[in-house]
């Protein structure tokens, strides 16, 4: 049986995943934003979530018909190490620098999940 470390440390251990924590980091996002914004279909997006939810990085919540993605504080006080490498490693990786500006976009517009869903979203 894998220890609770490896299982955080395999889901650290993708580019989606940490375009995703980086995202997170910032904002709770909905799968919907999350695959807007990363450029990725929904099953993709749903299996990265799984798999940081299920490292324990992860927590969820549901908001009308939406389940919102935040990044689990506790883990990041039991995993230190995990905090500098969010901070200043990830975000100069290109990919989430450009993700990061599509957020900041984004949240500026104001757009919702909905917006999303109606297709009028300009990204």
């Amino acid at each position: 049986m894998e220890s609770k470390l490896t299982i955080v440390l395999k889901a650290l251990a993708d580019d989606t995943r940490l375009r995703m924590l980086n995202l997170l980091q910032h904002h709770d996002l909905c799968v919907c934003e999350l695959e807007t914004l990363l450029g990725v279909n929904q099953s993709n997006a749903s299996r990265h979530l799984n798999k940081l939810t299920n490292a324990g990085l992860l927590e969820y919540y549901k908001e009308a018909k939406y389940v919102y993605y935040k990044i689990n504080n506790r883990s990041l006080q039991e995993y230190p190490f995990i905090k500098p490498i969010l901070d200043s490693e990830v975000i100069r990786l290109e990919k989430c620098q450009q993700d990061y500006e599509k957020l900041v976009h984004y949240k500026s517009k104001g757009y919702t999940c909905d917006d999303l869903k109606a297709g009028i979203v300009n990204i």
